[in-house]
């Protein structure tokens, strides 16, 4: 599953499919996914309807290439209570802004649950599927491989769980700009085209110009000349402060004497060889 997606809400929606369905059928429909036998898929009215290529089975008499008829609907949200739904979304910035910005909040799913609802699907009660192919057993293997194939979309496309619900992108975002939140964070989001403005050059001209040097040795040296000898450095005030703050055993440290006086004794040796130097 990890493969199929990455995202939390595509786990979720795998999740609840693998609560009802035979761990044969998930494994051959996550091949059927991967290896690219969903041949066609549409979405209207929240049921994705795909054409998917079947196997030459003699057990079930097929013996040429079928391709199967296979439908995954996500039971609807009705019309009311996405209102509901929309107006609480509305209510939280950081849900609203995020919407309109096309990503998937955090939030969705508890802002949800405040209305006793739920975005995505929980169990074998929020699909209705349909297979044209002889298995008796719903879901089946082209089942399986359609909702992980969909799954796999909601990684790119997190607004399409909202059109299988029955919400489309359009219609969200218009209900949500209404909100008085909602729409001054669109106003804020609006990008907005900045005029051209006609230039007689395109390479940039210097506001001035540097004086020039009065003699390449001031040009060289500088009109100030860097100190020659610079002042000692004053000893630290407390040997080894970073190497205090690990304290006396820290965890990494195996030795009975002391981490801090080891470690002072090595800065002060150091400090005393280099004294040349500095």
């Amino acid at each position: 599953m990890a493969q199929m997606t990455r995202t939390w809400w595509g786990k979720r929606f795998i999740q609840a499919l693998e609560r009802f369905t035979d761990p044969g059928r998930l494994g051959r429909g996550r091949s059927y996914a991967r290896g690219g036998r969903i041949l066609s898929h549409t979405l209207e009215r929240g049921k994705v309807a795909a054409k998917v290529e079947g196997k030459i089975n003699p057990y079930f008499g097929v013996y040429e290439v079928p391709i199967y008829t296979t439908t995954v609907q996500i039971t609807p949200i009705p019309e009311a209570q996405w209102r509901q739904l929309v107006q609480r979304f509305a209510s939280k910035a950081s849900i609203v802004s995020q919407l309109l910005m096309n990503e998937m909040p955090a939030g969705v799913e508890d802002a949800c649950a405040e209305l006793g609802l739920h975005l995505l699907p929980a169990g074998q009660q929020d699909f209705k599927t349909r297979c044209s192919c002889p298995d008796y057993w719903n879901p089946c293997k082209h089942i399986a491989g359609v909702c992980y194939f969909l799954a796999a979309k909601l990684d790119q496309d997190p607004f399409l769980l909202f059109e299988l619900r029955g919400l489309s992108r359009d219609k969200l975002k218009e209900m949500l700009v209404k909100t008085p939140l909602g729409g001054a964070l669109a106003q804020a989001l609006e990008q907005r085209e900045l005029p051209l403005e006609p230039v007689a050059s395109y390479y940039p001209r210097p506001l001035r110009e540097a004086a020039a040097a009065a003699s390449y040795e001031v040009f060289w040296h500088g009109r100030k000349r860097l100190p020659q000898s610079l002042a000692p450095l004053a000893s630290a005030a407390v040997p080894a402060v970073l190497v205090r703050k690990a304290g006396d055993y820290p965890a990494f440290w195996d030795r009975d004497m002391s981490f801090i006086e080891v470690m002072t004794e090595f800065y002060e040796r150091v400090r005393n060889q280099n004294k040349e130097i500095l």
